[in-house]
């Protein structure tokens, strides 16, 4: 088969799913992976012809195993990997108990490495791309965000040592660190005084669509990226430049 295949992490929502879209659109196939398997079942039968679901949890090790074996077994190939599945758990210092510390860590730095290392063989088969996804915390501290900071900023770091060590193996590795999203769960929990504070922060002066955030990680596995590996692209409305830590979230 020609045709090139994107393995997307937490795809059943928001911005993997925007990707996945976005991916079908470009001409690729699509594995969709996701540990929600309702909410999975209904994103890939809405998007049809061209992906496939694949339930797992890319926390447990046994699990990231199967999963790549499945895909490998299912389309034959991985052109690239995006790690975007997540946990976005806010909370003091002081809250933050080693068991809800963990559970971050769990899903958004060890998720990452083990999806990456098991499917690594099959990026060196194809010169494929790596695309993790970060956040702007990970490149600012800011309120609230003890674990969820420190788990992106651990992505960051370890997406350039993925960079350093792949690519003699023609694998290009990048990290998109997205800013405030408009997605369905954001505007849920953000106050009108929280959605103001991020209009008046970002210069852009409002938040940016899964969509958006979707066109730079597909740019970044495409062949339009191919000099492009080691880098920390803020997709974020010029957010990261004016700094994260808001008056707002401290309330």
């Amino acid at each position: 088969m020609d045709q090139k295949v994107a393995l997307i992490t937490g795809a059943a929502r928001g911005i993997g799913l925007a990707t996945a879209r976005l991916f079908l659109d470009e001409g690729w196939l699509v594995a969709m992976l996701d540990r929600d398997g309702p909410e999975l079942t209904k994103a890939q039968a809405a998007l049809g012809q061209g992906t496939s679901a694949f339930e797992f949890d890319v926390s447990d090790p046994a699990q990231v195993q199967d999963s790549i074996e499945q895909v490998l077994a299912h389309f034959g190939r991985i052109d690239a990997l995006v790690n975007n599945a997540g946990v976005a758990d806010f909370g003091p210092i002081e809250q933050t108990d080693y068991d809800r510390w963990r559970t971050v860590m769990a899903t958004n730095i060890d998720g990452v490495f083990l999806m990456s290392q098991a499917a690594t063989p099959a990026l060196k088969q194809t010169r494929g791309a790596l695309v993790n996804i970060a956040s702007i915390s990970g490149l600012r501290a800011s309120t609230l965000r003890v674990a969820y900071g420190t788990s992106k900023a651990a992505v960051i770091h370890l997406t350039k040592q993925q960079a350093a060590e792949l690519g003699e193996f023609g694998i290009r590795a990048n990290c998109v660190c997205p800013g405030p999203v408009r997605t369905k769960l954001a505007m849920a929990v953000h106050s009108q005084d929280i959605i103001d504070a991020y209009h008046d922060a970002i210069p852009l002066n409002r938040y940016g669509s899964e969509r958006e955030i979707a066109e730079v990680i597909v740019f970044l596995c495409s062949d339009r990226a191919s000099y492009v590996t080691g880098q920390v692209i803020a997709s974020d409305g010029g957010f990261e430049s004016t700094g994260v830590g808001l008056p707002a979230l401290r309330g």
